[in-house]
């Protein structure tokens, strides 16, 4: 071969080798355009069960992404001004990467999601698994995923109970004229309406000021929520009612803009830390609450709080009385998804 051959070859081997390196380097340095940091939404911080699970996830994925994925947990809302209700149309507008969302929170928007918030409908923890863990919780995903998300794991904010600065809450009469904080949401609203409350829907920024103040007498939350803001102190509620009347489950969850920019290495990574810190979230949630082991509610006593704890047959009084509430939004939420939650609840084990 001649010399201008051998220059010719070479140039091309060159090139080549030159183009292939290229198109080896493009899908990398796409892949790796990822943000220096994921902004998470969650409504509490770490001194709750409910943000503790939120910034194991965070952890979680910083281990087992190597640090690619770096996400910050912004508690009290403050991606949304503290309107919880807005966290998820800012989740779908990108203001919000990631979130622990309450379904309760973002029922305004899917009114599927209301139906952890039907008065009654769930008797006990293995109710609220029987719908997250089945074929309701499967359906809401999937609802969920049509609308910009990724859902990946279920955790739990937990059953919410009733306190307030005046009496003790035995029966529906007991409610009568009490001014109960509420969520932003109607189905709370005519529930406590209902049961001869004065509901005031508040964010709850604002709702631990107006308890303290007296310009509220009670408030619905878990225990968890209890505690850790020390309502009994912080906010003189000194009565609390154990009624499991409506439950709130929580949702991990990814924008699916962002989620699309990650590597399938990094978003299996991702699902998985998500699936382990709403495991962990659900047992902190439950801890001292579930029978045998009521150490939580008997710590709550031992600080002076006046718990009342309803039998199944005292929640009947007010399962009646909130019976066209609940007939009325089985019907907005979907006949027949509701139908499937009862019949899960009702094959329990």
């Amino acid at each position: 071969m001649s010399k201008k051959g051998f220059r010719y070859v070479g140039c091309a081997f060159v090139f080549g080798a030159v183009l292939s390196m290229a198109v080896l380097f493009v899908p990398m340095s796409g892949a790796a355009e990822y943000k220096t940091e994921y902004k998470l939404s969650t409504v509490v911080g770490k001194a709750f069960p409910w943000g503790a699970g939120a910034d194991r996830w965070c952890d979680l994925v910083r281990e087992k992404t190597a640090g690619r994925i770096n996400m910050k947990m912004y508690p009290g809302a403050s991606l949304v001004g503290g309107d919880q209700t807005k966290e998820f149309t800012a989740l779908r507008q990108g203001a919000i990467d990631v979130s622990v969302g309450s379904t309760i929170n973002w029922s305004p928007q899917i009114r599927e999601l209301n139906i952890f918030s039907l008065p009654f409908l769930m008797p006990d923890y293995k109710a609220i698994d029987a719908l997250t863990q089945g074929e309701v919780g499967r359906e809401i995903f999937k609802i969920l995923e049509s609308k910009d998300m990724v859902p990946l794991a279920w955790g739990e904010n937990g059953f919410r109970e009733l306190s307030n600065s005046k009496r003790a809450v035995k029966t529906p009469a007991d409610l009568k004229g009490l001014k109960i904080r509420v969520v932003g949401s109607p189905l709370y609203l005519e529930t406590f309406t209902a049961l001869g409350a004065n509901p005031t829907q508040m964010s709850w920024a604002d709702a631990v000021p107006a308890l303290a103040s007296g310009a509220v007498d009670g408030q619905e939350n878990p225990f968890g929520i209890f505690t850790g803001a020390k309502l009994d102190t912080a906010a003189n509620q000194k009565h609390l009612t154990v009624w499991g009347y409506v439950a709130d489950p929580l949702i991990f969850v990814v924008s699916k803009s962002v989620w699309k920019t990650w590597t399938p290495e990094d978003q299996k990574a991702v699902r998985e830390a998500a699936e382990q810190a709403a495991k962990e979230e659900i047992a902190m949630a439950r801890k001292g609450l579930v029978a045998p082991d009521d150490t939580t509610i008997k710590e709550v006593e031992a600080r002076g709080v006046n718990v009342v704890r309803l039998t199944d047959a005292d929640k009947q009084a007010f399962k009646k009385a909130t019976q066209k509430v609940y007939d009325k939004w089985a019907k907005t939420i979907g006949a027949e998804l509701v139908k499937k939650a009862e019949q899960a609840i009702a094959k329990r084990k």
